[in-house]
């Protein structure tokens, strides 16, 4: 069973809004047996989105199209939908009785004919009830194809697909069952994963196949297959995993799909552990803290962080040394260890990590070379470091250097 997805926008198009939209929908689709053959961003113009419907009609059995619903006049994907199907709008109460259900509860000022417009659908549309919007979604078939518009406001559309979309899916289409497994790996790098895992990857089942996806530091492995029998397939991946896993074991942290990040791993290590942590970023600027507290119950273990960015700050918050910064120089691993210490002892933490560097593309308060990252690790015990090189792409310093805390980190605490 094979799905596009058309996301419609002139925003999408010219990099103002970032189409997260596609990503969410083509993994809740994967998750029910149903592939992404394709996914087209078109402009607001009529006579592109009509011809995107046609292509997409032509090569695939469902089609998702997100975007230009809302009440404007540049919104005219309901429309051109109607126009395609050779339909008409009609109004409907449901929907109406809905906006005005909205207007009255959150927003408490006249209900303004563009919004009492947007309780149009084409006639033949089964509406898709928005309780989080105004702008309905809309289900619609047409020579044994099925098409879905959907508002382009993320929440919106992923209650919709939840709620509305995926449930009458799978009552529709019999659809095979595809699973993917992503493991995550730190510390290798795509060719030496490729040269150690080597001889099972030259042994995996045809159905089976494997992709390496390299991202800053870190790599995701995965596993897909797809097949009617579930039961078979699962046993088939998880055969081919229990295989892997030997080969890889001291750098695989979990697995992606289960949203096993790093920092989860860390967290959930922690906290089984009663052990908390804190952060003294420099170079980083606080991007370590900020992947620790996006998951709910950090405060369980993560206490706090100090983001001294200038050597100002290490001095005067941090109580660095001004002869260790002028010996050393603000970027070494003297004064990322003592960052570490003094933050460790700040929070009261038994771990910390600290990090200092030239992220680029010029030189800061250190004439070290541009992407030079120190990354220090403080126990109620010991102090360490180690230098990276990471390049001269500021973006990629920052967030490369992230990663080699946190995998300088769970190592650590896995020795206990």
């Amino acid at each position: 069973m094979l799905a596009e997805i058309i996301t419609i926008g002139d925003e999408l198009l010219i990099g103002q809004v970032i189409d997260t939209n596609s990503a969410f929908i083509a993994k809740e689709l994967n998750k029910i047996g149903v592939s992404v053959y394709q996914i087209t961003s078109v402009q607001d113009d009529k006579s592109h989105i009509l011809t995107a419907f046609k292509d997409a009609e032509s090569h695939v059995d469902i089609i998702i199209i997100t975007g230009g619903l809302g009440p404007t006049k540049d919104d005219i994907t309901k429309k051109t939908i109607a126009e395609y199907f050779n339909d008409v709008l009609i109004r409907d109460a449901s929907v109406l009785a809905n906006i005005e259900s909205i207007w009255k509860q959150y927003v408490r000022q006249t209900l303004l004919q563009v919004n009492i417009d947007q309780a149009l659908v084409p006639s033949k549309a089964t509406v898709l009830m928005n309780t989080l919007g105004t702008a309905p979604g809309m289900w619609l078939e047409k020579n044994n194809k099925v098409f879905i518009s959907l508002p382009g406001v993320p929440f919106e559309m992923k209650g919709l697909m939840t709620n509305e979309v995926l449930p009458r899916l799978k009552i529709k289409f019999k659809c095979p069952f595809i699973l993917h497994k992503t493991l995550l790996i730190y510390g290798l790098g795509e060719s030496t994963l490729a040269d150690r895992i080597a001889s099972w990857e030259d042994a995996l089942p045809k159905h089976i196949k494997l992709a390496y996806l390299p991202d800053l530091g870190r790599m995701r492995l995965r596993l897909s297959a797809k097949g009617l029998d579930e039961q078979q397939i699962i046993a088939d991946v998880q055969n081919e995993i229990n295989k892997v896993l030997p080969l890889v074991k001291d750098e695989f942290i979990g697995f992606d799909d289960d949203d096993n990040s790093i920092e989860v791993a860390i967290g959930q290590k922690l906290t089984a552990i009663g052990k908390t942590i804190a952060t003294a970023e420099s170079c980083t600027g606080g991007k370590i803290a900020e992947r620790f507290i996006a998951n709910s119950g950090a405060s369980a273990y993560f206490k706090g962080s100090i983001v001294s960015y200038a050597t100002e700050s290490k001095i005067d918050i941090l109580g660095i040394s001004k002869d260790d910064i002028a010996e050393h120089s603000v970027v070494s691993s003297q004064v990322a260890e003592s960052m570490a210490l003094h933050v460790l002892r700040m929070f009261k933490t038994d771990y910390a990590i600290a990090t200092t560097g030239n992220a680029g593309p010029t030189k800061g308060d250190s004439n070290v070379e541009v992407g030079t990252v120190y990354v220090a690790i403080a126990t109620k015990t010991t102090v360490y470091s180690r230098k990276f090189m990471l390049g001269n792409i500021r973006s990629k310093v920052i967030n490369q250097a992230a990663n080699k805390a946190f995998e300088m980190l769970l190592k650590e605490i896995f020795k206990n």
